[in-house]
């Protein structure tokens, strides 16, 4: 859920992922293209959170995510300048409310098994069912889709036209028969056809991928023959970014993603780094009755007290900048600002005003209280957020407390955030970034069923967003743009969600090069000497 990275492109709560392929950005380290491959290595990345449960299709947090890359493949891929790739389907056509994929013949699974168009239909109906919960259904399948296969052939059926169909299948991993069979195994064990397969899991320590020989079939033809291809990947949960920047330094870890301060002084050292543009200051306030935030006076209020500008510097360091939409991973499905006039303006006064005309008085400790409750949140925040995460949300609380409000502000792994969000409801403010590179993928998040029968985590019902919605979705790609930037001011004009701080996602690496697309591409991970 955390969604920057995502090939979720997600679901961060749901973390979710585009490209800025290559050193977007960095120096050339020691690391100079001019060193020469080397075989058999172990490439050793830093991930910030446990995944949990390493089933592909049962959670969308980042770290879990760049995880599914390595042991999993969807039917096509999404390249930098958003062409749609073949990779499991050889080829496609796309009609209205008809899609149909030819899956390539010679695909195997990691235990050897055939990879099959009935396989590519199982997965789809599985996702489909809302007995599954999965949280990739509406954001990376429509709901209402069914497929059926015949021979090497699926056929998938639309309720509705999708407008952006072929990026967001790009996100979707695709289980093999025997995972199928025994979801409870794909809690820690891989079963795909991905370059890579799990060798070792460590909850909590660290994860071991074992290269596949065999594999042929990557976007644009990769191999794991190819000269410098890892012979193991080991991904170890390192929550603290300085540790992992000493131990980048120090050359006991490959690469890191790196979000606060410490980017600085890897930049410095000249390690090299790609980097990627995403939504990173995303508040969200829960809506569902019995929670203070569910009436829209008191959200309005709470946005109202805080100096959004000065949050964003805090939370990156004052690397960032001011958040433009919601849909920023490239290549971005639409471009435009949906958030500048929209998102309310700071207004201390009338904040108090509005919390005053809607009953909370002044307590003798100076908390507001309303029918002898006080006005007390529960706010939570993604740890993978960054060093700036702590130092902000403390800052939200005192701006918060100053209009008499109590806030409890608690750090917590992704896990325990997605936990929370989708699960408990135990929040009122939660700090989680969504990254998507098309808006159609937030439908789900954005209105529907709540939580925990739906993925609408924050319960979330704005008709003038639905409405807005509708007529894009109705649109073939970029042809809705405006109607979708239109739905999401909706979203912000009500302080539905209240996105504020833009940055780059660093991804530092040394003793090895690679591309990434807000998850590290595993065919492009090549060892230097």
């Amino acid at each position: 859920m955390r969604s920057y990275p995502s090939r979720a492109r997600a679901v961060g709560a749901a973390a979710l992922v585009a490209a800025c392929l290559s050193a977007c950005s960095g120096g050339s380290g020691d690391d100079a293209p001019s060193q020469k491959y080397v075989n058999g290595a172990t490439f050793t990345l830093a991930a910030t959170s446990d995944p949990g449960s390493l089933d592909p299709q049962a959670g969308a947090g980042s770290s879990l995510i760049q995880l599914n890359a390595f042991a999993y493949d969807a039917l096509v891929s999404l390249g930098a300048k958003g062409d749609i790739q073949p990779q499991l389907a050889s080829s496609w056509t796309v009609d209205g409310t008809s899609a149909t994929f030819t899956i390539k013949s010679g695909v195997t699974c990691a235990d050897g098994t055939a990879f099959t168009a009935q396989t590519v239909a199982d997965n789809i109906t599985y996702v489909e069912d809302p007995a599954n919960k999965s949280p990739l259904l509406g954001a990376f399948i429509p709901a209402g889709a069914t497929a059926t296969a015949s021979g090497s052939t699926v056929q998938l059926k639309l309720a509705q036209p999708a407008p952006f169909l072929l990026s967001s299948l790009s996100n979707l991993p695709m289980v093999c028969p025997k995972g199928m069979r025994d979801r409870a195994s794909l809690k820690g064990a891989t079963d795909g056809t991905g370059p890579y397969t799990l060798s070792q899991a460590s909850p909590g320590d660290q994860y071991v991928y074992t290269v596949r020989k065999d594999y042929t079939w990557g976007p644009g033809g990769a191999s794991t023959a190819a000269d410098g291809t890892p012979a193991k990947i080991v991904v170890k949960v390192i929550q603290n970014e300085t540790t992992a920047a000493n131990q980048l330094l120090a050359g006991q870890i490959n690469a890191a993603q790196i979000v606060g301060t410490d980017r600085t002084r890897l930049s410095a050292a000249g390690v090299a780094s790609s980097s990627t543009p995403l939504l990173l200051g995303q508040q969200w306030y829960n809506h569902a009755a019995g929670h203070v935030t569910s009436d829209p006076q008191v959200r309005l209020a709470l946005t109202e007290a805080l100096d959004l500008a000065q949050l964003q510097k805090v939370l990156t360091s004052n690397t960032g900048g001011p958040a433009t939409q919601l849909a920023v991973l490239p290549p971005a499905g639409c471009q435009g600002d949906s958030v500048q006039g929209n998102v309310p303006a700071t207004d201390v006064d009338g904040a108090k005003a509005k919390l005053a005309a809607a009953g909370w008085t002044p307590g003798s400790d100076g908390i507001l209280t309303k029918d002898g409750k006080k006005l007390s949140l529960t706010m939570l925040y993604d740890s993978a957020l960054g060093t700036g995460a702590s130092a902000a949300a403390e800052l939200a609380a005192s701006q918060w407390k100053a209009i008499g409000v109590e806030v409890t502000a608690t750090s917590q792994p992704t896990a325990a955030m997605q936990g929370a969000m989708f699960g408990t409801g135990a929040w009122d403010v939660a700090w989680e970034a969504l990254n998507v590179n098309t808006p159609d993928q937030l439908l789900a998040f954005l209105s529907g069923l709540a939580a925990p029968n739906g993925t609408n985590f924050a319960a979330i019902d704005n008709a003038a967003y639905t409405a807005a919605a509708t007529k894009a979705a109705a649109q073939v790609g970029a042809a809705g743009c405006a109607d979708w930037l239109a739905a999401e001011a909706a979203l912000f004009k009500a302080a539905d969600v209240v996105p504020f701080a833009n940055s780059l996602l660093p991804t530092f690496f040394k003793g090895a090069t690679l591309e990434q697309a807000g998850t590290i591409a595993p065919t492009s991970i090549k060892m230097l000497g």
